[in-house]
């Protein structure tokens, strides 16, 4: 028989031992693994166990008895208990995929009781169907078999219960002869709901777009209807003719947490059309086509072949810098500096210590001038010196050149600051007979290097977009680093920020508080600030909003406090790819030289693009809270479509030409007024580029 022979193969592999043999098993089993779910098995005391063979006995242990419940919990149908079985156990730990002694998994009897959602929590954990069901004869057989055989049991069992006297060995018959019963009905009500199934409906949808110059992205819904039996998979099929003959691939897809599938491979410029069906335990559906019926993989570029804007320009800045460094590495005009901090190899943990150090050079209080600190955070723990200050270094107490310039110089170094023993000796200079911003430049190289060196670290992390300054004549430039490393270092003092703020005794009065003051009254915005600048898009095609405002030193652009490495956005969809049809429509658009409408024009209501472009402009100016009929007079940006790698592009919304940029003291109508704020443009260039 099959059932038979499924059963000694079991055995002979002794996979793992047979579940409880009743629903009252199966609950008293239940009661004895739910206190043990949150706690790992290495966390019993060692001294109990003799040696890793035992721990590894008990640990096997475990997870056999995990196995034997997520049976019973699928038998019974208790969807909470596969949740939790499936949270606190790997699929290779419940041995998801490996048949029981009766030749079942798990998904086949969710499948087979219709309960749809275990069975979709089992899929999702990446549960698979027999390997035995190669047919749907031998699937039926197999369950005609297992009702057999049980009703063939139970009869025994009764037989036996009827005719033997009230004893010990009769309570253990009766007790299986229920159990039994209950198992009966089990395979029943599988038998039953097999014969009942049938094969599923379509797909519900099945969207088809262009992703990129040589793929498409299949994106599908479940069926309306699965017909009494869950859906397990589905197969994608592509051809280059209407009627898929023939046939140039096909692709079926098991995993089933997201419903999409990217073709791949494909021939630019050639129309494919594509169909998706559904697989459940009674076999294929018919399939659905796509909607729109073909599509032609295409990019944008290929409309006037414009090549990648940023091509190169990282290897070709490489090997400029190459050249500059070979061209000043024999070059007399420098003096070597002798004796850097950084020359030496000292280790992290080691260079740490001069924190605490007497001879450290870091400051405790500001005398008038530009200073330099550097604030490193693990959590909400901050490094302090020995005298539970932030670190801090002087860069010039003589400070009187304009700032901004400087400032924006200074961030610039921040990219390199590996490299600051090598520009040190480039600018070099004679304090007699150079500039004062050259010398200014200098000394702050100089501060960088003492700050390295006294931390052991180079790596000082990001610079936060604005100097702190003070009406004493301080200026305060903070850089901020996290820590994410579990590691720690010898002799270091990390501070948990509340109390470091509590702690400090403030030199200034509340009406005119100290630069240093200031960061410690606001360190946690700042690293709120360094926390979010540093979150990346989902992949997808946005519509940015270019708001930009001008002052004497500066050009500052708009930004969402939430993301401010980010111009203000919305999402249009996931798809990052414009494809070269829906590029022209766009300078088609833009020729016409009106407004952006958000009304539909009968030319093109259909048009995806244009739909999406709809909704993703109404939702953008309730963002920035401008009236939607403002919208009339702004302008989409029809020169390119703004990449930024291959996962995350932007088309940009304008405003009237005359309102891109608001001079100082000009009344702004497109500045929303909370939830944002302005960064210089080369901050925010240069935060766009980590």
């Amino acid at each position: 028989k099959m059932t038979q022979q499924m059963r000694d193969l079991q055995l002979a592999q002794a996979r793992k031992p047979p579940g409880p043999s009743s629903p009252n098993a199966a609950k008293r089993l239940y009661r004895n693994l739910s206190g043990k779910f949150r706690v790992n098995y290495t966390s019993f005391d060692e001294g109990s166990l003799v040696g890793r063979g035992e721990k590894e006995k008990l640990r096997k242990s475990y997870l056999f008895q995990s196995n034997a419940a997520l049976f019973e919990a699928v038998e019974l149908q208790d969807l909470d208990r596969v949740q939790e079985l499936l949270k606190h156990y790997s699929p290779e730990e419940l041995d998801l995929n490996t048949p029981n002694s009766e030749g079942l998994l798990p998904l086949d009897i969710a499948i087979m009781t219709n309960n749809t959602p275990i069975a979709r929590a089992l899929l999702q954990a990446g549960a698979k169907e027999s390997p035995h069901f190669v047919s749907l004869e031998s699937r039926s057989l197999h369950l005609s078999t297992l009702v057999r055989e049980a009703e063939q049991r139970v009869n025994e069992l009764m037989a036996q219960v009827v005719n033997e006297a009230p004893n010990a060995d009769c309570s253990e018959k009766e007790k299986q002869l229920k159990a039994w019963e209950w198992r009966f009905r089990l395979y029943k009500r599988m038998k039953a709901g097999f014969e009942h199934a049938r094969v599923p409906d379509a797909p519900s949808s099945v969207h088809l777009s262009v992703a990129s110059s040589s793929s498409l992205q299949v994106t599908f819904w479940e069926p309306l209807s699965v017909n009494s039996a869950v859906v397990t998979k589905y197969k994608v099929e592509w051809s280059c003719s209407p009627t898929f003959l023939p046939l140039l691939g096909e692709a079926v897809i098991d995993k089933l947490k997201d419903l999409h599938f990217t073709i791949r491979g494909l021939v630019s410029g050639t129309a494919y059309h594509v169909r998706v069906s559904a697989y459940n335990m009674k076999g294929w559906g018919p399939p659905q086509a796509s909607t729109p019926p073909f599509a032609v993989p295409s990019n944008w570029r290929e409309y006037d072949g414009r090549a990648p804007r940023r091509r190169g320009q990282a290897e070709a800045l490489d090997h400029l810098l190459g050249q500059v460094k070979t061209v000043h590495q024999h070059c007399i005009c420098h003096e070597p500096c002798k004796n850097q901090p950084q020359s030496r190899k000292h280790s992290v943990s080691k260079s740490l210590k001069h924190l605490f150090h007497p001879g450290s050079k870091f400051l405790k209080t500001l005398k008038r001038g530009l200073y330099l600190t550097a604030i490193f955070y693990k959590d909400d723990n901050i490094l302090v010196t020995h005298e539970d200050q932030i670190p801090v270094v002087e860069i010039d107490d003589t400070y009187s050149c304009l700032l901004m310039q400087d400032f924006l110089w200074f961030t610039k170094v921040s990219c390199m600051w590996d490299e600051i023993l090598w520009l040190r000796q480039c600018v070099t200079v004679s304090q007699s007979s150079c500039s004062c911003i050259l010398q200014t430049r200098f000394k702050m190289l100089l501060a960088i290097s003492q700050m390295q060196g006294l931390l052991g670290i180079q790596d000082l992390g990001q610079v936060f977009f604005e100097p702190i300054k003070d009406k004493q004549g301080n200026i305060l430039i903070v850089t901020l680093k996290e820590v994410k490393t579990n590691q720690t270092f010898e002799s270091v003092r990390w501070v948990p920020i509340c109390k470091l703020q509590t702690s400090r005794k403030s030199v200034s009065s509340p009406e005119e508080p100290t630069a240093l003051d200031t960061l410690l009254i606001s360190v946690q915005d700042k690293l709120a600030y360094h926390q979010r600048s540093s979150h990346a898009l989902s992949p997808g095609l946005y519509l940015g909003y270019l708001k930009l405002c001008s002052a004497v030193d500066q050009i500052r652009v708009l930004v969402p406090e939430r993301l401010p490495n980010i111009l203000c956005h919305v999402k249009i969809r996931s798809n990052p790819n414009i494809s070269r049809e829906e590029w022209e429509w766009l300078q088609k658009m833009a020729r016409v030289e009106e407004p952006v409408s958000t009304e539909p024009e009968a030319d093109t209501s259909q048009n995806p693009l244009f739909q999406e472009l709809q909704v993703a402009i109404k939702e953008l100016m309730t963002l920035v809270n401008i009236p939607l009929q403002e919208a009339k007079d702004f302008r989409l940006y029809s020169q390119e479509v703004l990449d930024f790698g291959d996962q995350v592009s932007f088309l940009l919304l304008l405003p009237p030409s005359e309102d891109v940029c608001t001079a100082p003291g000009q009344n702004n109508p497109y500045t929303p007024c909370s939830g944002f704020l302005t960064l210089p443009l080369q901050i925010f260039e240069l935060g766009e580029e980590r």
